[in-house]
């Protein structure tokens, strides 16, 4: 099998990978993301293929798969990235307190064979949140690197009310439908 390539720095697609028992290497993007989307599905595909196609170009062996992955929350037409400083992860959870929203996650697969780019989407459910435990959560640090500015897989867990979809796309890879389509490959 080709060697793998993941072209993200992010600790939790690089866990669900190593979970798996996938053989893998991290190379970061560092291309500038443009968003020329307005639909979240669409925008993490872009995101995600903006990333692969960058790591891809900056091989000098084309003997691999690199993989690429975007992940947004999006809650009534909105979408939530990363917060930008504690208010606005505060702003975020208060919105999310007691509601359904989606996150998706668009992946990106490039090897000599082609480009494959496909996404998920995950109906997530929190519980009512208090303003005390909104300002507890957030003092831990652990929203300040993620979209909508919670981990599911972390202290988060405890305002999860439930959730329809695949449990590792909301952590940020679809693992399943991704093997699937890297068997193709």
């Amino acid at each position: 099998m080709k060697h793998l390539i993941l072209a993200s720095g992010s600790p939790r697609r690089k866990e669900i990978l190593e979970q798996v028992g996938l053989d893998f290497c991290v190379l970061p993007s560092d291309v500038e993301e443009i968003i020329t989307k307005q639909v979240p599905s669409d925008i993490v595909m872009e995101l995600s293929k903006q990333k692969a196609e960058d790591v891809w170009e900056k091989l000098d062996d084309k003997k691999h798969i690199v993989l690429g992955a975007d992940t947004v929350v999006a809650y009534d037409g909105k979408i939530l990235g990363k917060p930008k400083d504690v208010e606005d992860a505060k702003a975020m959870l208060r919105m999310l307190s007691g509601e359904k929203h989606s996150v998706y996650t668009g992946v990106t697969l490039v090897s000599e064979n082609g480009l494959e780019t496909f996404f998920e989407e995950t109906l997530v459910e929190f519980y009512e949140m208090t303003e005390e435990e909104i300002n507890v959560y957030v003092a831990t640090g652990e929203p300040m690197d993620k979209a909508g500015a919670y981990g599911i897989q972390g202290k988060a867990a405890a305002f999860i009310k439930g959730i329809e979809g695949d449990y590792y796309n909301v952590v940020g890879l679809p693992i399943a439908k991704t093997l699937k389509f890297l068997q193709k490959m």
